[in-house]
């Protein structure tokens, strides 16, 4: 995998990962496809639960509330930073500017649409929110995902799923070291032409990653959900105020900023009060994480509408 990212980082765009993410996304498609049949035939006997607004998780909504612990939980396919830091690349390899919308806005319903299919399979196949954690705590999430797949897709249908799966962390990791070697040569103007030039970023990064994977994965998990809801918000707030300048008489940078304005309040909220944040309690987290989102929303005001009043 190293070697692969390695490889990755270094080489043009189309000389390695273009030739296998058709490979990768037809399997993602078959295991999204396949699960999801597999819940709705009930194969294996297991029966889906009923659709609820309820907190399920099984240490209770005291220890895990869904505000805002859920939008940072259910990051990379809702609303995310990281993605948009892979649109500069992805758009560069685009023949027309029209195809930017089939192809950013239906990855994300796509990958938001699997990741409702794992977390609805998790569900499912052991029963119940407390099973799935009971499950991740004996076997971890390689084993969950290997009994899933052949539960409910059994022969060469659970490799075609697993496959698919393991594609998803393949797919952002050489995107994640190619795009923060173009970062790093952007900052320092650093020409990445020539091969020797690209081997004094890609060296460091991998470095860098290959330290980080020898770390509790939990805990980085936790910081990356965090950094990239707030990338998002960050990205979202810079869109608004590009579109209003942008599309004068167009209320197009509503889109952007209406999200801009839930996230703002979904970041600050978090790391008020989670446990790798300042630990404070949600009375105080709660309202704070509203303010921090109405200031937001008026420094956007600020700089856009109120000023051109003036």
């Amino acid at each position: 995998m190293l070697l692969y990212y390695f490889l990755a980082t270094l080489l043009p765009i189309d000389t390695l990962i273009a030739r296998f993410y058709p490979i990768f996304g037809a399997c993602l498609i078959i295991m999204a496809l396949g699960i999801m049949a597999g819940m709705l035939l009930g194969i294996g006997g297991h029966t889906m639960p009923d659709m609820t607004l309820a907190n399920l998780h099984p240490l209770g909504p005291d220890k895990m509330p869904i505000w805002p612990l859920m939008f940072i939980t259910v990051a990379c396919g809702a609303c995310s930073g990281f993605h948009s830091t892979q649109s500069p690349i992805m758009a560069r390899c685009l023949k027309d500017e029209r195809l930017g919308r089939p192809i950013f806005y239906g990855a994300m319903i796509s990958e938001g649409i699997i990741a409702l299919i794992w977390a609805t399979a998790g569900i499912t196949f052991y029963d119940s929110t407390g099973g799935l954690a009971a499950a991740m705590k004996a076997g971890g999430a390689g084993t969950v995902v290997y009994d899933i797949c052949v539960g409910f897709m059994p022969g060469i249908g659970a490799v075609l799923a697993m496959l698919g799966v393991i594609a998803c962390p393949i797919t952002s990791g050489d995107t994640a070291f190619r795009s923060a070697r173009l970062t790093l040569a952007d900052w320092f103007g650093v020409d990445q032409t020539h091969a020797k030039k690209r081997l004094l970023f890609a060296v460091p990064l991998l470095a860098v990653g290959g330290i980080l994977s020898q770390m509790d994965f939990n805990i980085v998990w936790r910081y990356f959900s965090w950094t990239n809801q707030t990338l998002a918000m960050i990205v979202l707030w810079t869109g608004a105020v590009y579109l209003y300048r942008t599309k004068p008489g167009s209320k197009a940078y509503i889109i952007p900023m209406v999200p801009a304005i839930f996230m703002s309040a979904v970041t600050c909220t978090y790391i008020l009060q989670a446990p790798e944040g300042l630990k404070l309690s949600t009375d105080i987290s709660y309202p704070v994480g509203i303010i921090f989102a109405v200031v937001c929303f008026c420094l956007f005001l600020k700089t856009t509408i109120l000023r051109k009043t003036r």
